[in-house]
């Protein structure tokens, strides 16, 4: 077993294929597990706003389920409970299905808030206008909604890049798993340890820098709207002020 820091071992695994390897397959385990987790949410929040107890009560429940219970004991439950019950997934399966129901819990309650920040006069006002019930949600509540969807999604979206770790437990090839059989092969635990978590920060920050520039896209027509708004402002009270002024009883006497 090596003693102390190896730097040569650090620097050799730093560029490794194996775990650039590894790190592709949490970007793209973090991709698909947003994907199906936003299309499964959505569904989930028209369900509890669509008014049916029938369709309300099963989506409340999913979401305090999935909510409620960690992601770990998901995945065990999803990869070595079910096959007792004649269910067996491989593990990629098992691991996207895991991510994708635990994601959509979270989604769904996400993109429920945005829509309730949408003030209820907008409804009512796409009802006077004739919109049905999918132009009012597609045209009018929708695109106010991801001004505060956005960010929110876009931290969900940091946090899954290292929740991926936990399918480890179940085999799955991400960044920590293949780091976890190298520490076992060569006994470099903290090298690869620290090769792993600078691995995590690099892609986290890359997509710190993408979510600030889709944040800035949504937010801009706002950002416009209030530099308006402000400016209208500005300009009344400058004119009341220059009518105080010029006023009669405003001259001194």
């Amino acid at each position: 077993m090596n003693q102390g820091w190896n730097w040569d071992g650090f620097a050799a695994y730093l560029v490794s294929p194996y775990l650039i390897g590894g790190a592709f397959q949490t970007i793209w385990l973090t991709l698909a597990a947003i994907a199906g987790g936003l299309f499964l949410g959505t569904l989930l929040t028209l369900a509890r706003l669509s008014g049916s107890k029938w369709l309300s009560a099963p989506a409340a429940f999913y979401v305090w389920v999935f909510r409620g219970t960690p992601l770990l004991v998901q995945l065990i439950i999803i990869y070595t409970g079910l096959p007792q019950v004649g269910v067996r997934l491989p593990v990629v399966e098992a691991a996207l299905a895991g991510l994708i129901l635990n994601e959509a819990a979270y989604l769904s309650e996400i993109i429920r808030g945005g829509i309730a920040s949408v003030p209820r006069g907008q409804t009512n006002a796409a009802k006077a206008l004739g919109l049905d019930a999918f132009q009012t949600m597609h045209q009018i509540v929708f695109p106010q909604a991801m001004r505060l969807i956005i960010p929110a999604l876009g931290n969900s979206v940091n946090s899954l890049l290292k929740t991926t770790s936990i399918t480890s437990v179940i085999s799955m090839e991400e960044l920590l798993r293949r780091t976890q059989e190298l520490i076992q092969e060569r006994f470099m635990v903290l090298e690869l340890f620290v090769v792993a978590a600078l691995y995590y920060l690099l892609i986290t920050t890359v997509w710190d820098f993408f979510q600030r520039r889709i944040e800035a896209h949504y937010g801009r027509g706002y950002v416009a709207h209030g530099a308006a708004a402000a400016s209208w402002r500005e300009r009344w009270l400058n004119r009341g002020a220059r009518r105080r002024a010029a006023s009669p009883a405003t001259q001194p006497h």
